[in-house]
């Protein structure tokens, strides 16, 4: 294939010898239609695409410039903006800087004509704005908020109870309710039991659950398979095997599963957590019930869904659970991630100590080398 035939190039989307009215907005609009199709040809999926664009064009807004005008300049403004005016996270920040050195690296890559393009109709041509000097670098493993924290142990049992007393506290006012409560008790058990991301969650069915032989007491449910991990930027979500580990959460979703879910009336339904209207959970009525159990409780705002995710790594890392092992659990390509997630006890810490200094002070340790 030539280079004028590449999926989104100049020569595909303008068509040549078309007056336009306004030629800057139709070479616009041309170039998003070319970076459209040239996203579609390498497999990414439609809703990235459409993030994408949508970004490019608020830049545009921002700007009231067009691509072949835009500067480094305009980065710096636009992200001081996403900083002082939006409070974005930094990794928020990075990745909309991310997301338009894609779009400007695709205009200026000779390949596709957007050069060539712009050159002859407007004596001018779009120009590299995204560089190391001006866009952050991915410096930590982990910047979501420094308050975040996992749930000490008591914390979690006083939640997590807190979340079965709403069930047994909607069937004696006789109010409906009762099922959903005990639907999203199960759901944050899950969510703990298993270390998974909120989206995870809310995206399981009933056929991600399956046997494990290498524990044969947890039948159906000694393995979780996550369809809907991670993704990397632009790729398909990531998959991953989660080996249950705790019995008492295995309980749990073998009593919901069979006693409790099939009381929906959704039997056709895929979903693991089904609505009283039929529908499928959604993430953000997770954060919802998560929140008013976390104000009744009068807990702190430090602890949020993904604490449960980040107390899992942290109990088990506690417990003695090899660090490789909690690692593939959560799909963490690097240990480095995985340890920015575990927020050991005081007490384990100096248990910890303990272990790593009592060698020192036995046979080969230094009393030893100081008695030679």
């Amino acid at each position: 294939m030539g280079r004028a035939n590449l999926a989104g190039s100049a020569g595909l989307e303008l068509v040549a010898g078309v007056v336009q009215l306004r030629p800057q907005e139709a070479m616009v609009e041309a170039m998003l239609r070319g970076w459209r199709a040239q996203q579609t040809a390498r497999g990414l999926r439609e809703d990235t695409i459409a993030q994408r664009e949508h970004l490019v064009r608020g830049f545009l807004a921002f700007t009231n410039e067009f691509p072949w005008a835009w500067s480094a300049s305009h980065v710096d403004e636009w992200s001081l903006s996403l900083t002082s005016e939006k409070h974005l996270r930094p990794s928020t920040i990075r990745s909309y800087q991310g997301q338009l050195r894609l779009f400007t690296e695709f205009l200026t890559d000779g390949r596709y004509g957007w050069v060539a393009a712009c050159q002859e109709a407007f004596g001018t041509h779009p120009v590299p704005v995204c560089h190391e000097w001006n866009t952050l670098s991915h410096l930590d493993d982990y910047e979501g908020d420094p308050e975040a924290r996992a749930f000490t142990r008591e914390e979690l049992q006083r939640f997590l109870d807190y979340a079965d007393d709403q069930v047994g506290r909607a069937v004696r006012a006789g109010r409906k309710g009762a099922l959903a409560a005990y639907r999203d008790a199960t759901l944050f058990k899950v969510i703990y039991g298993w270390g998974l991301r909120r989206t995870e969650t809310a995206k399981l069915d009933l056929l991600d659950w399956g046997r494990n032989p290498a524990a044969p007491e947890f039948d159906r449910f000694g393995m979780l398979h996550v369809r809907y991990g991670k993704a990397k930027r632009g790729q398909q979500p990531r998959r991953r095997n989660v080996a249950s580990v705790m019995g008492w959460a295995v309980e749990a979703v073998a009593d919901y599963v069979h006693n409790i879910r099939p009381r929906f009336g959704s039997e056709e339904h895929p979903g693991m957590w089904v609505t009283e209207r039929g529908g499928r959970i959604k993430p953000a009525e997770i954060n919802a019930r998560f929140g008013a159990y976390r104000e009744a409780l009068g807990m702190s705002k430090a602890l949020t869904v993904h604490s449960l995710r980040h107390s899992y790594v942290t109990h088990l890392t506690e417990d003695g659970v090899d660090r490789r092992f909690v690692q593939q659990q959560v799909g963490h390509e690097r240990d480095s991630s995985t340890a920015v997630y575990t927020h050991v006890s005081d007490d384990f810490m100096s248990t910890a100590l303990r272990r790593a200094l009592s060698p020192a002070f036995t046979g080969g340790g230094i009393g030893a080398e100081e008695g030679r």
